[in-house]
């Protein structure tokens, strides 16, 4: 799931309207419109007064914002898979070296 069908999905089981959601984070309504239709990207600063607004964590809201900009990244290349599993040998043995 991307980051901003979450923040949709959330903010319509708590029953908030978008403007007001926009208004609590003091950015324009279609800015956060474009933001849960994936058009653009929430600053990462959002995050956590968004996990608060929301009721989640910041933990999940920073891994599906860190995920849909992987995603941007390596979209259109044609190996993504590969681009993927390279960068978690090299994050494996980064933290292998770390422990």
């Amino acid at each position: 799931m991307r980051f901003g069908e979450h923040i949709r999905q959330l903010r319509e089981k708590k029953n908030l309207l978008l403007r007001h959601l926009a208004s609590d984070l003091d950015i324009d309504t279609a800015m956060m419109s474009k933001i849960e239709r994936s058009e653009r990207k929430a600053k990462r600063e959002l995050i956590p007064q968004l996990a608060k607004l929301l009721n989640t964590s910041v933990t999940e809201l920073q891994t599906l914002y860190m995920a849909d900009q992987i995603i941007e990244l390596i979209d259109d290349e044609e190996n993504p898979q590969d681009i993927l599993n390279a960068a978690e040998k090299e994050i494996n043995q980064i933290k292998k070296q770390d422990s």
